[in-house]
């Protein structure tokens, strides 16, 4: 537990790591269902996704653009393992979490898939959304 955090804002320390557990969760979800519509319904109005080996997409048309790119192109089946959630303030957080499962790319072919993820969130509208998040793979190159 983040004492800081604890002693500044109250006992909402509790309740802010689930509800960000609860959203990285959903997001999770959202990947598995190749649904864009459910991965931006988490996202920051002003939000940025960084891809690996990608420009980074900022704002919510880029997202879109980016997501929808990604699901036409492959199909992600992933488990989420949240190693920690850091309150930092009220209204922001990070959170590192690991990934793996399989990817099947829609051309033909496909793999086992591993991250690891970097999320930076903000409470917008008492909602914990994305602001910032990064990912790379663990997998080694071949």
């Amino acid at each position: 537990m983040n004492e800081t955090y604890s002693g500044l804002f109250g006992p909402t320390l509790s309740q802010d790591i689930e509800a960000i557990t609860a959203a990285l969760n959903s997001y999770q979800d959202g990947l598995n269902a190749s649904s864009t519509d459910q991965v931006m319904k988490l996202y920051a109005p002003d939000g940025v996704f960084m891809a690996q080996h990608s420009p980074s997409a900022v704002g919510t048309d880029a997202i879109r653009k980016a997501y929808d790119g990604i699901f036409a192109s492959i199909t992600l089946q992933v488990k989420f393992n949240i190693l920690e959630v850091i309150p930092t303030a009220p209204n922001w957080a990070f959170a590192r979490a690991t990934s793996a499962g399989s990817t099947v790319v829609k051309a033909g072919g496909g793999g086992l898939e591993a991250n690891q993820e970097l999320f930076i969130l903000q409470k917008l509208g008492g909602e914990w959304k994305i602001a910032r998040y990064c990912f790379s793979t663990t997998n080694p190159r071949h």
